[in-house]
């Protein structure tokens, strides 16, 4: 029998949540900002067009920090997803994400 065994029966390894820039002492700052680009993320995997207004009513998360999770799902550790971004007219832009 192999000492290793046991491992078959082992909870699966989740792979680490993508850290965020900034102090790596604040894992209080790290968790919130992982719910936020959850629930971003879940939002817009649907692919439909949406401006900052419309997903901080759906989430209750700021413009701000919306637009700032928007940037990091483009980025290889938060998924390398599609961010597109569209003008619609008086300074309003829509954003839709395609999921990698």
């Amino acid at each position: 029998m192999s000492g290793r065994q046991g491992d078959l029966f082992a909870e699966p390894r989740r792979s680490p949540r993508p850290y965020f820039d900034g102090p790596s002492d604040e894992p209080d700052r790290d968790e919130r900002l992982g719910r936020q680009l959850d629930d971003i993320r879940a939002l817009m995997r649907d692919g439909q067009w949406r401006t900052l207004a419309q997903i901080e009513t759906a989430t209750g998360h700021p413009p701000a920090s919306i637009s700032a999770q928007l940037r990091h799902l483009r980025k290889p550790r938060f998924g390398a997803h599609v961010v597109n971004k569209r003008h619609i007219g008086h300074g309003l832009y829509e954003y839709q994400v395609l999921l990698q």
